[in-house]
């Protein structure tokens, strides 16, 4: 039986949400002077903010480095979400999360750069991707966790930063411009996929495995509204958001296996190379890195809306 990863996360959300929902009782303790809480706490909220990517196009001057030393915050776009969860004594949180964003690389943003990262700018690939990602994160507040707020002489803070992980579902579809129109990349099998010549390279798929980390801070604005600041960094089970991973092809090979715009678009799209480069590109030269996945990460503004908080 094939898994459906996505509605696996979904279900083993709701899941888990309803069994503390079950554990939940009537025994309150004090939040402030006019409300009380139950020991696990709902919330439902959104949240608006930005979404980059750290991939095999474009990055920095020198040999590509990892994490954020290749980051181009110009390619920064736009994301949004929205979530349920639920919070155990203000320590232990679930979360069930959707996200919304896209993110994109050009090479061409290494013009003028005359060290071995000129190799990229002459490579002179370009994408961009919608990302759609849903995702199961759990989180931890340290402040609640070693200290005991109800049995202090203290009021329990208002600001808590905390840590989260967890495990999520995506899906992407690469796009290149040609023509001043948007193209599908995997269709296109720009390195050879499901060619017989390249055994080795499948179709890839256009979703995969993100494993969301970060953090962030959470402040009560009200007792029925809160706002947090976070970020998660989300590496992935895929070298191909932005269709770039290993090598270069022979381009007459398209004419075995494609016709009409799907040749034409395969044709010019697989190899960009700029003129520094001999016109015809060389078979198995590098196209790309095969060792490291690409990632991609948010920062957000969220708002919560907290619910079962009652009055005195």
């Amino acid at each position: 039986m094939r898994l459906n990863t996505k509605k696996l996360i979904f279900t083993a959300g709701l899941a888990f949400l309803a069994f503390l929902g079950q554990q939940a009782n009537a025994q309150y303790y004090f939040y402030n002077d006019n409300y009380y809480d139950s020991p696990i706490m709902y919330e439902v909220g959104g949240s608006v903010g930005a979404m980059n990517s750290l991939t095999d196009i474009g990055g920095k001057k020198g040999i590509g480095g990892k994490f954020f030393k290749d980051l181009n915050i110009g390619n920064t776009e736009f994301a949004g979400s929205f979530y349920v969860g639920a919070l155990y004594k203000y320590t232990i949180g679930l979360r069930l999360e959707a996200t919304f964003g896209k993110v994109s690389a050009y090479d061409s943003v290494l013009v003028g750069v005359n060290d071995i990262a000129r190799a990229r700018y002459n490579r002179n690939l370009s994408f961009r991707s919608n990302i759609t990602e849903i995702a199961l994160m759990v989180e931890f507040h340290p402040i609640y966790a070693f200290i005991d707020w109800q049995a202090s002489d203290y009021d329990p803070p208002k600001f808590s930063p905390y840590l989260l992980g967890g495990i999520g579902y995506f899906s992407f579809n690469p796009q290149a411009k040609l023509n001043n129109q948007w193209v599908n990349l995997q269709p296109l099998s720009t390195e050879g996929q499901g060619f017989a010549e390249y055994p080795d390279r499948k179709p890839y798929k256009l979703n995969a495995i993100s494993i969301p980390m970060g953090g962030g801070v959470k402040y009560e604005l009200s007792p029925l509204i809160n706002i947090r600041a976070e970020f998660v960094y989300r590496p992935t089970t895929s070298d191909y958001i932005d269709d770039v991973s290993t090598t270069f092809i022979d381009k007459n090979l398209y004419q075995q296996y494609f016709t009409g715009a799907r040749l034409t678009s395969a044709y010019l799209l697989t190899d960009r190379q700029r003129g520094e480069y001999p016109p015809q590109t060389f078979p198995d030269k590098k196209r790309g890195n095969a060792k490291d996945n690409d990632n991609f990460f948010s920062v957000n503004i969220k708002f919560g809306l907290a619910l079962g908080r009652e009055r005195r």
